[in-house]
């Protein structure tokens, strides 16, 4: 699209989200029943728009990474969530009010708060409000009973250090940084009690009877682990290779109210890359490395700072910043995506999960963190590298081989100590506990092996098993020699790199960036979505409602449906200009107008939804530059050079 000034006026909340509600791109659902906190419906508008960038995200990735793509099930026996550590770990600390027992996300309490009191003293001392939105902030300052209110400057750095890594804490200092600062309630002035963990999922049951506890799940995630083994033997055993996967996720969060920002049901787009783990470089690496990323990394979070600093992903990697070369692809890639879809580039940057928030199965993760007005830096994609956790205990809860066995070009030849048992002597002597004992002895490593050898070698031995129990080794059981092996396969369980993308924040951000108003008309609102996932891309206006015109409505409109472009006629009584207008808030990119010109000469006008700029030409040739627009083969400059400025003269009756 071409560049236009859409700082006239300052970003309006309240104006945003009167469109959004009046235009039906989403609701509270169950409304016309009270609703339910945390639950959305999606109407026509925001239905494309999700879909679209669904298609986006399927095509930036899933197609052009040749992507093996998957469809799950959502309910899940819960030995699942079990194994993957999901109903001991997936959990937020919540507090409750000690006066009217309401309850509250206990680290979102103590950011609500201590930003509310840091605005006071902006304000006190004369500093503009910095962060989220004007309306925003006073919504905030109400909530925490806060007044300008000037701090000592030892208070307000030591708040500052305290926001820097709030996602470091865990619930008991949550709650000591509550009563030091007495942080109470900002609804009721009353205070809360001690952090509580709460896990967030949703409990269920499979079957008739219930026999079967089973789980909503959090995260699609599992069911690419599961399937791994046919993931593997489809991919003709070859590692590295990814799965993707679209669906429904749900989280049962403690005190959702921030719109579609922190929900309990919604779409996710996950991907899990299997790799090697002596191997995590990327064949597209080079590709990626010269891209700048605006970075905030563990280490100065830690240290209570949040400065960012930009450096190019190739640099990242080579200084151990982003821990290896598959994860910094994908960081990249995740960038790419995200611009693409047009997120503000000055309003995204990659924080780095510092130790005690990093998940349970991480072991690195970076988190795209999009600006907005509602949740300041939020969480849209999480990157992380999970190492081999989950097909490791999937395959322990299952007695399963979740493993790579890649054939070796050259057989790697080894020399090593080995036991050789006489069964007979050690089944005399320990019967039932043999098997425990040859377990014993058979975990030693080769230091061990050869230390048991020497104490055999000058009469018996000790070893302990699992259970610690101790036994007695005799010279006339066992054999302690080294033996040449040659292996011509290699057997691993491999790593897994996961970005994971929330849809329905990604749609959020990307309207607040997109929303505008123009001087001439602040009422209104503009959302200047770009072409690839506006909901409609052309809005095609006849100048009448006469019969005349049928013929090339009907043309224009299934030339552009059979071009693979969804367009919109606005045959309505009302002015061409409110016509505009009413599908700018829709965010349609372009317009086409049919006028008696038209009917008697085939000519057709352009309209670019961001600059109001008309171009003319033959029907032809304006729907061939709106195809290549939508398609992204060219730019509105492009097609200003193939298109003549319009006059604003009509034919006549």
């Amino acid at each position: 699209m071409s560049t236009v000034n859409k700082t006239a006026h300052a970003f309006d909340k309240a104006r945003l989200d009167a469109l959004l509600n009046r235009r039906f791109f989403y609701a509270p659902a169950f409304e016309i029943y009270g609703g339910v906190a945390g639950l959305y419906d999606y109407g026509p508008p925001g239905s494309s728009l999700q879909a679209n960038i669904i298609s986006e995200w399927r095509r930036h990735f899933i197609v052009e990474e040749s992507m093996l793509e998957l469809d799950t099930t959502i309910m899940t026996p819960a030995p699942v969530f079990e194994s993957s550590g999901h109903v001991a770990r997936f959990a937020d600390w919540m507090v409750k009010d000690s006066g009217n027992g309401e309850v509250l996300r206990a680290d979102h309490l103590v950011k609500n708060v201590l930003e509310a009191r840091l605005e006071g003293d902006r304000e006190a001392r004369g500093a503009a409000p910095v962060a989220a939105a004007a309306d925003e902030k006073k919504k905030k300052k109400k909530q925490a009973k806060s007044t300008a209110v000037k701090l000592d400057d030892a208070v307000v750095a030591e708040y500052e250090s305290i926001l820097a890594q709030l996602d470091n804490y865990t619930g008991p200092e949550l709650g000591g940084l509550m009563r030091t600062h007495t942080i109470t309630n900002p609804s009721s002035g009353n205070p809360v009690g001690e952090p509580q963990q709460f896990n967030l999922m949703f409990a269920s049951s499979i079957g008739p009877t219930g026999q079967h506890p089973g789980f909503l799940r959090p995260e699609t995630a599992q069911g690419h682990f599961l399937n791994f083994s046919r993931l593997l033997e489809f991919n003709n055993g070859r590692v590295p290779f990814a799965s993707a996967q679209v669906g429904r996720a749900f989280r049962n969060e403690i005190s959702p109210r921030a719109g579609l920002i922190r929900v309990r049901e919604f779409t996710m787009a996950e991907i899990e890359h299997f790799v090697d783990p002596l191997d995590k470089s990327h064949p597209r690496f080079a590709e990626v490395a010269d891209v700048e990323l605006v970075l905030l990394d563990k280490y100065v979070q830690a240290a209570g700072q949040s400065t960012t600093r930009v450096m190019t992903v190739g640099a990242a990697v080579a200084d151990g910043v982003i821990a290896n070369e598959t994860l910094g692809y994908f960081v990249a890639r995740i960038y790419a995506f995200l611009l693409h879809i047009g997120i503000d580039p000055a309003r995204l940057r990659f924080r780095q999960h510092m130790a005690n928030e990093m998940a349970h199965y991480a072991a690195d993760c970076w988190d795209a963190e999009i600006q907005n007005s509602v949740g300041g830096w939020t969480e849209c994609v999480g990157c992380a590298d999970r190492a081999a956790y989950d097909l490791s205990v999937h395959a322990a809860a299952t007695k399963q081989s979740l493993v790579v066995r890649e054939a070796l070009k050259e057989p790697v030849v080894e020399e090593r100590a080995v036991a050789e048992w006489d069964k007979k002597a050690l089944g005399k002597a320990f019967k039932g506990d043999a098997g425990a004992v040859t377990s014993a002895v058979e975990a030693l490593d080769e230091a061990g092996l050869m230390r048991l050898k020497g104490e055999l070698a000058q009469g018996s031995a000790t070893i302990k098993t699992a259970a610690g129990k101790e036994f007695t080794l005799e010279p006339t059981m066992l054999a302690i020699e080294r033996k040449t092996f040659k292996t011509f396969v290699r057997e691993y369980v491999p790593n897994v790199i996961e970005p994971s993308f929330g849809v329905g924040r990604i749609l959020y951000c990307l309207l607040e960036h997109s929303f505008w108003s123009r001087e001439q008309d602040v009422d209104r609102g503009v959302l200047s979505l770009p072409a690839v996932v506006a909901p409609t891309k052309v809005l095609i206006v006849p100048l009448s409602a006469r019969a005349e015109f049928d013929p090339l409505v009907k043309e224009v409109s299934l030339r552009l449906r059979k071009a693979g472009v969804h367009a919109r006629v606005d045959d309505s009584n009302t002015s061409i200009g409110k016509r505009y207008s009413r599908n700018d808030e829709l965010g349609t990119p372009f317009g086409v107008t049919l006028d008696f010109a038209s009917v008697q000469n085939r000519t057709m006008t352009l309209r670019e939804r961001d600059t109001m700029d008309q171009r003319i030409g033959a029907i032809d040739d304006v729907l061939g530059a709106v195809v290549a627009l939508v398609q992204g083969a060219i730019t509105w400059e492009e097609a200003c050079a193939r298109l003549p400025r319009y006059d604003g003269v009509q034919a006549v009756e």
